[in-house]
């Protein structure tokens, strides 16, 4: 089973805040999508220091997952999650993404991209390089949280719909729901 104190990342495209509203819908746990925490609806954003109170604030919490990859803040969340989902998808994949939902609305965002953003293409091919290793150093840095990695979408989609199983579903939530209450932990399978 998985935690209540939940991390997703992995490279723009990649499914994370897909990934996260499923998540959500299964277990009840509270969501944040960074990217609605750092973005205005204008494209400006916030500045870094109310960014840094914000995720603190939400960190606090006694349950969440927290959707968005925010490179800078992946130690705090790594210190204070139990569980880290990495969407590890091939570069081919993460831009197929990223073009996939240019002219949608998306609850993670506060707008539709009406065009494909150059910034966000070279992110995606510098994530490999750039963001990859150092995540990697963090699970050696971390070796006592539950570690879930999906390298597809299949993976992940299937992984979703076997926690969505009304019996493996009744169990989580009996689960989250004593530890919640602190009368037990829930053990990472």
């Amino acid at each position: 089973m998985i935690g209540n104190r939940i991390m997703i990342i992995g490279c723009p495209g990649s499914g994370k805040s897909t990934l996260a509203l499923r998540l959500h819908g299964i277990t009840g746990i509270p969501l944040y999508h960074l990217d609605n925490v750092w973005w205005k609806p204008d494209r400006t954003h916030i500045s870094r220091d109310e960014f840094d109170l914000r995720l603190s604030e939400i960190l606090k919490g006694g349950s969440w997952i927290i959707d968005g990859d925010y490179s800078r803040t992946y130690e705090p969340r790594f210190a204070a999650c139990d569980t880290v989902i990495f969407l590890d998808l091939s570069e081919e994949e993460c831009l197929r993404g990223i073009e996939g939902r240019v002219g949608t609305v998306r609850p993670d965002i506060p707008w539709s991209e009406d065009s494909l953003d150059p910034e966000l293409v070279m992110q995606v091919r510098k994530y490999r390089t750039k963001n990859r290793p150092v995540i990697l150093s963090l699970t050696e840095r971390y070796p006592d949280r539950q570690y879930i990695i999906f390298r597809s979408r299949d993976e992940a989609d299937a992984w979703l719909d076997h926690l969505s199983d009304d019996n493996t579903r009744s169990t989580f939530l009996n689960e989250l729901q004593i530890q919640q209450h602190g009368q037990g932990q829930i053990q990472p399978s």
